[in-house]
């Protein structure tokens, strides 16, 4: 696995879900499998994630929450490379789709340099998402 991600979806400051980026309930992850595919690829950070064969943290997240607590709740995200230094954690254009149709009011995710960018998901709709 070539990085490690986390989502906490909170509303009214109580956390409501958690996910993490791995393999879907009864498959190997990259770990166990002893590959990563984009890996192997050489598949840049971003791209191609239809090859990838986990489920995403927020999407893990979303889909452990009802509808009622993911409306108008943050999701904060974060994540770490192969070597443990904290990433980039913007969401992927797939995770935004979902995060735009679970109508989370606020996304927090780590910039990558010890700061947090914050988004309302609904900028995201001036832009093809």
């Amino acid at each position: 696995m070539r990085s490690k991600y986390g989502a906490v979806i909170t509303r009214d400051n109580i956390i409501v879900s958690t996910g993490y980026h791995g393999a879907p309930a009864g498959m190997k992850d990259c770990l166990e499998a002893g590959k990563c595919t984009r890996k192997e690829l050489q598949i840049p950070h971003g791209e191609r994630y239809e090859l990838c064969h986990s489920v995403h943290a927020e999407a893990n997240a979303i889909i452990r929450a009802s509808a009622d607590e993911l409306r108008g709740a943050t999701i904060y995200i974060s994540g770490t490379d192969d070597e443990s230094k904290e990433c980039p954690s913007e969401p992927c254009m797939m995770c935004k789709r979902m995060i735009l149709n679970s109508k989370i009011a606020k996304v927090v995710y780590s910039d990558g340099n010890k700061g947090f960018i914050v988004v309302v998901p609904g900028t995201w709709l001036k832009k093809r998402v």
